[in-house]
């Protein structure tokens, strides 16, 4: 079944260029006045200043209700193989009939210690009732996960992370992993085609299906009612 949801983008005008669109992966909300470089904007959680956009003019464009419907992939999760923290080949397909919750994570994000340690809940609660989670490290919002890949496992102890870490990779660009490519053109809806921010979240049922799609600031605790349907399915 095709997954459909609302856009809602940003345009950009100045003087001397036709109104042009600034790009999908910036979207805001109606929550906010637009049209003012005083202005703050808010983006999923995350207030971006006029200064990251000197010059511009940013104006609204008017939701229409149009649907955006995706086609819905053939493939599934069991499809792929990935690299673990330490390098090693991990075919997905090791994870056939468990609900998977999959996060691309960073260590010095706003949002790590909250997500880290819900997370870690979450997984001691279900993780013998077919839950996983398969956390994806990413550096590529505000150049928040530098580390090497040991580093990563290292500053991971301090939450007592269980549930299995990956190697670092590409979640948007020309570099994105093949897996990220598969979630992002699996889920689509309001979030787009890219992911926002750390901590994006793809929730997947026990065929390999992605079911649903969080945007960062969403708390793990509050996909606990999803993931126990998914369970119990």
């Amino acid at each position: 079944m095709a997954s459909m949801g609302l856009s809602t983008f940003c345009y950009a005008s100045t003087p001397s260029q036709p109104i042009k669109t600034l790009s999908p992966s910036v979207t805001f909300y109606n929550k906010i006045p637009f049209g003012s470089l005083k202005s703050t904007f808010v983006h999923n959680g995350v207030s971006l200043q006029p200064s990251q956009f000197p010059g511009v003019l940013l104006k609204p464009l008017k939701t229409t209700g149009t649907i955006f419907a995706r086609a819905a992939t053939e493939k599934s999760i069991y499809d792929f193989t990935v690299k673990d923290i330490d390098r090693k080949d991990i075919s997905l397909g090791e994870f056939k009939g468990k609900v998977l919750l999959i996060v691309n994570v960073a260590s010095r994000c706003g949002l790590t210690s909250s997500n880290y340690t819900e997370l870690s809940q979450i997984y001691k609660k279900y993780k013998t009732q077919g839950l996983e989670i398969l956390a994806f490290p990413c550096n590529q919002f505000g150049g928040q996960e530098p580390g090497s890949n040991g580093e990563i496992k290292q500053f991971c102890t301090r939450f007592k992370v269980e549930f299995p870490i990956f190697d670092k990779v590409d979640v948007n660009g020309p570099f994105t992993a093949p897996v990220y490519q598969f979630l992002k053109s699996s889920s689509g809806g309001f979030l787009g085609d890219l992911i926002k921010w750390n901590f994006e979240k793809f929730l997947v049922d026990k065929n390999g299906k992605v079911v649903e799609r969080f945007a960062p600031t969403t708390s793990p605790l509050d996909i606990e009612k999803e993931i126990q349907k998914l369970i119990a399915a």
